[in-house]
């Protein structure tokens, strides 16, 4: 239970060993005998999950026995620095590892207790019974003297569900537990913003690194690159001269015998037209 939810009101009545001590009306503190009497129990969480909010009543169905639970609380350590009449006081505050029990009486040992989650403001629970006072000891004061156990479970059903249902968002009722919820809020948002930030910073890390290298392979491709266009260059340039030359020996074979056959050929005529002019002279 550990949550800000408002579980269940209770009523309780002191019982005292003996008169009090100033003989006035009312209980003394060194006469409370430990013992209490429940007049009224409301248990607000098993209406509210029953209609929808949840599942299970009280302690999920798990102890029907919570009013006598808390009404051991009460006695082993009853309110104390009960002195005005008329008026609420000494309230108390029983924490568990499962939930809270807030609680306080007046001078005639009329005890109101409410159990809630343990993040529920023990203030806001402290203005629930001391509202709650005044209209229930109004009502039932007198009953609540001579009351059987349980006997006003029923009649204070109203009083007890309509303070309950009040306050069972503390939030709306109490403004410190409002700024402290707004406040939360605003701290889970930059948490999250924070984290959005810090996600983003990571992946912005990643990709200047990612760039990096990137930027460092392009240069590796620039350099293979240009690397190879000169060996590339110096391949054509090879073969350009190759093929020159090739082409060149080709004209060489082909051109040279014509040429020199051509010599042998004018060389020829010669011979014979001055073979023939030293015949016609003769």
């Amino acid at each position: 239970m550990s949550d800000d939810k408002l579980r269940c009101a209770l009523v309780y009545r002191l019982e005292s060993s003996g008169p009090s001590d100033s003989g006035e009306s009312g209980i003394a503190l060194s006469n409370l005998s430990g013992n209490c009497t429940l007049l009224a129990k409301y248990d607000h969480a098993s209406d509210y999950e029953g209609s929808g909010g949840g599942g299970g009543g009280l302690y999920g169905d798990r102890d029907k026995n919570y009013a006598e639970a808390v009404g051991m609380v009460v006695g082993n350590d009853p309110p104390s620095g009960l002195g005005e009449e008329g008026v609420i006081g000494g309230f108390k505050i029983c924490i568990s590892d499962a939930h809270q029990v807030i609680y306080g009486a007046d001078s005639e040992g009329l005890c109101l207790a409410i159990v809630t989650g343990l993040k529920y403001p023990s203030r806001t629970a402290i203005s629930m019974l001391t509202e709650l006072y005044t209209p229930y000891s109004e009502q039932f004061a007198l009953q609540a003297k001579s009351a059987t156990t349980d006997s006003l479970t029923k009649k204070s059903k109203k009083i007890l569900s309509q303070l309950c249902t009040k306050y069972d968002d503390s939030t709306k009722v109490d403004k410190a537990s409002a700024l402290n919820s707004k406040v939360e809020a605003v701290q889970a948002t930059m948490q999250d913003n924070i984290a959005a930030m810090l996600k983003n910073t990571e992946q912005a890390e990643s990709l200047a690194e990612r760039s990096n290298q990137l930027n460092e392979q392009a240069n590796v491709f620039q350099k293979k690159s240009k690397d190879l266009k000169k060996q590339m260059r110096c391949k054509n340039i090879k073969m350009t001269i190759i093929l020159v030359t090739l082409v060149v020996g080709v004209l060489v074979i082909i051109l040279v015998p014509l040429i020199v056959r051509a010599k042998n050929a004018a060389k020829g005529g010669r011979m014979l037209r001055g073979f023939l002019e030293e015949i016609g002279e003769a």
